[in-house]
């Protein structure tokens, strides 16, 4: 981690400026483009450092089948989930868009009932979490070494 105490706020600043970057299925750099999962390994590179595990091939279809819940595996081994329920800015909120689909969409909390995310046919963006991001919610993560 860099000498700085990681925070929230730092979370969100940093993954505030990837806001505009392209969507592109599997890539994760910063103003080139991202999809939802290469905007969280960008921002745990700059805030954490090296990404703790090489990111295999994967779907971009939300609607995957085979039950695996690799991404919801990927995030219990590397963040710490939030016990509480309550979310807090920095926060990596991780979302089924179908039921009976594994989950396949990730965010990051923004604070004020807004999360930043990457999605097909747009970019990076910063969305209200309305009704509808709150039923396809499926667990939410903190970085380490985050305090709540």
């Amino acid at each position: 981690m860099t000498p700085n105490k990681l925070t929230g706020q730092r979370i969100v600043d940093e993954t505030r400026s990837w806001i505009g970057t392209p969507y592109i299925h599997q890539a994760s750099l910063k103003n080139i483009g991202c999809d939802c999962l290469g905007l969280v390994r960008g921002v745990w590179r700059e805030l954490v450092g090296e990404e703790p595990e090489v990111t295999p091939a994967y779907s971009a279809s939300w609607a995957e089948s085979g039950g695996r819940e690799n991404l919801l595996a990927a995030a219990e081994a590397h963040f710490d989930p939030v016990q509480n329920g309550l979310v807090c800015p920095g926060d990596v909120l991780l979302f089924r868009m179908r039921a009976k689909s594994p989950a396949k969409h990730l965010g990051i909390y923004s604070g004020s009932a807004r999360f930043i995310h990457a999605y097909d046919g747009a970019s990076v963006v910063e969305s209200a979490m309305g009704d509808f991001w709150h039923r396809c919610l499926v667990k939410t993560f903190r970085f380490p070494g985050v305090s709540s």
